[in-house]
């Protein structure tokens, strides 16, 4: 049995946002918010239910979870495994985005309901040593939470390192089964007789998935594994020619002005050169080995980013 990495994007939107399997959410948020009680969400709604997204419109397509409970409150999920920058200012203006679009024209301000924003990382953000950590808007001087529309929880997975054996809350379960369901063959007898995560399980279960999704999901996970392979080698190529060029231009004008400017002019000029060249190679390496894989030249020009000429030249 092969199960999905529930971090790729197909995979974590098909098991926690399907409204057919909204108990799965609902699972998820009640663990992650510690709701208890008269807060416990026991319905939601989707306002983008899963389906297939087309790999041409993928980088358009949503792929995040945006859901309401009954109470009316906003429910924002994403899961975001490469760590571009400026995540938190992000997570505020989606956040913002969800609040404001609750009031239409002409509607009162008490309309407005509480919205919860809740990123899953794959790298770290914060200093705190507790893999998930909440934030509020707390008035200084009473650190009272006066202004509560907001709400904010981040889940740093690299700080989960809890084994299988040491997980016992809800929210220790999903957040073993995000960061190592891949890797596991046979669903945990931890998990076996919880009816929502047997069905998260059973959803992240390639066998059971369609041509159409596992050619998505692939696509997804080339992508990500070539951008990340391609910035690397860009790096240390163009850190390469840099120190090279750098050290040739400075020893031509002199010890001492030559390795003050060449090395300046060269470390920049040989970077930009190095790392043109270095993706360029790197799209070129992920071509010729899809193309080895079978995968059609449309595919793989939407994958690399290379023309059809190019492409059709290495075959």
């Amino acid at each position: 049995m092969k199960f999905a990495d529930p971090k790729n994007d197909l995979a974590f939107k098909k098991i926690f946002g399907d409204i057919h399997h909204k108990h799965i959410l609902i699972s998820f948020l009640n663990s992650v918010l510690d709701f208890q009680d008269e807060r416990i969400i026991v319905d939601i709604s989707l306002a983008n239910s899963y389906q297939i997204p087309k790999i041409p419109e993928l980088k358009e397509t949503i792929l995040d979870i945006n859901a309401t409970n009954q109470k009316g409150e906003s429910f924002i999920v994403e899961m975001q495994k490469k760590d571009l920058g400026n995540f938190t200012k992000r997570s505020l203006y989606y956040t913002s985005k969800a609040y404001v679009s609750q009031l239409p024209k002409g509607k009162d301000y008490t309309s407005l309901k509480k919205v919860y924003f809740i990123g899953i990382l794959n790298f770290n953000i914060f200093e705190n040593k507790n893999y998930i950590s909440r934030h509020l808007i707390i008035n200084q001087e009473t650190n009272k939470q006066d202004l509560d529309d907001f709400e904010f929880s981040f889940i740093e997975l690299p700080k989960f390192t809890k084994e299988l054996q040491e997980i016992s809350t809800s929210l220790d379960k999903w957040i073993y089964f995000l960061k190592h369901a891949q890797d596991l063959r046979l669903i945990p007898k931890e998990y076996s007789t919880i009816q929502e995560f047997k069905d998260a399980f059973d959803i992240a279960t390639q066998t059971t998935w369609d041509k159409k999704e596992l050619e998505v999901y692939e696509y997804i996970s080339l992508k990500e594994f070539d951008e990340f392979n391609a910035l690397k080698t860009a790096e240390r190529k163009g850190m390469e020619k840099g120190m090279e060029k750098g050290m040739e231009k400075g020893m031509e004008k002199g010890m001492e002005k030559g390795m003050e400017k060449g090395m300046e002019k060269g470390m920049e000029k040989g970077l930009e050169e190095g790392l043109h060249k270095g993706i360029k190679t790197e799209k070129i390496e992920i071509a010729l080995k899809a193309l080895k894989q079978g995968l059609d030249a449309e595919l793989i020009q939407a994958i690399t980013g290379l023309t059809e000429k190019e492409i059709k030249n290495l075959i």
